[in-house]
């Protein structure tokens, strides 16, 4: 398929009658150049489904506040717009994404709790952005598995049986993989550039110019949740971190010992929440 009619395609996602109505109510809010607070926040409370579940996802592990957020307008203020939306966009594609491919989102999010320790452990001012970028960096994944389902199930049943990563079966089928087609919606649905190329760039940071730091940190939190066996991202085998990754977060033995401690234990109470979360 051309790639331009193949993007085209994909980025009309949110008019899948596959989609959960509340993502696509989400998606006509945030589409809006300039969204405001008030607007996310009036999105929010008018469904009491959607408000339990952001107050569950900012007091989890994800975002270190455990028990301290009560309202969804504290959630706004202490994360700020972008990273609610990023939130938004997460907890709504929950279904999707179990529906894509069972351990996605438990992979998410421990990405996502992983990202945010390794962000603090290098001092970013912003580590609940990276953490949302990290929470959304398979997005492609559901995208390309709702709009091409049959084609999906080939490329899930490819990689197990001929031993290849998914990206590797995807751009066999596609001509692009799901960080590609991530980036196009995230582009699509007026994200910002740095979420963006976070997600285009996860499985190749050293191509990212712009916001090199936070994909080295979602790359490497990828491949240690995957190594750690939390959730499944869809390939049956783990990675080698890229050499770049090492160098550009420039990690001491003793700091990859607290991040791994501290991820321990974040997953922990992380699998308290799925459980509560079911």
């Amino acid at each position: 398929m051309d790639v331009q009619a193949l993007r085209a395609q994909i980025e009309t996602i949110d008019t899948l009658p596959t989609i959960p109505s509340v993502l696509r109510k989400l998606l006509a809010v945030i589409e809006k150049p300039k969204i405001s607070i008030n607007e996310i926040g009036s999105f929010i409370v008018n469904d009491p489904v959607l408000t339990s579940r952001v107050l569950k996802v900012v007091n989890s592990p994800i975002y270190g506040f455990p028990g301290r957020i009560s309202s969804v307008n504290q959630a706004l203020i202490l994360l700020g717009l972008n990273v609610v939306r990023g939130m938004l966009l997460g907890v709504s594609v929950f279904e999707a994404m179990q529906k894509t491919m069972v351990g996605l989102w438990e992979h998410s999010l421990g990405c996502a709790i992983t990202s945010r320790l390794i962000a603090k452990k290098k001092g970013l001012s912003e580590p609940e952005e990276v953490s949302v970028a990290a929470l959304l960096h398979d997005i492609g994944k559901v995208v390309l598995g709702l709009k091409f389902p049959e084609e999906y199930r080939t490329i899930m049943a490819e990689t197990e049986a001929k031993g290849l990563f998914i990206f590797e079966a995807e751009r066999g089928v596609f001509g692009i993989n799901h960080a590609d087609a991530g980036a196009w919606v995230a582009q699509k649905w007026n994200f910002p550039k740095s979420l963006v190329e976070v997600i285009e760039y996860h499985h190749k940071p050293q191509l990212s110019k712009s916001v090199p730091l936070q994909t080295a940190i979602v790359h490497l939190a990828d491949i240690l949740i995957r190594a750690r066996g939390f959730g499944f991202a869809g390939d049956h085998f783990v990675p080698a971190v890229n050499p770049s990754v090492w160098q550009d977060l420039a990690l001491s033995n003793d700091d990859m010992r607290e991040i791994l401690k501290e991820m321990e234990e974040s997953l922990a109470q992380a699998e308290d929440f799925l459980i509560s979360d079911e």
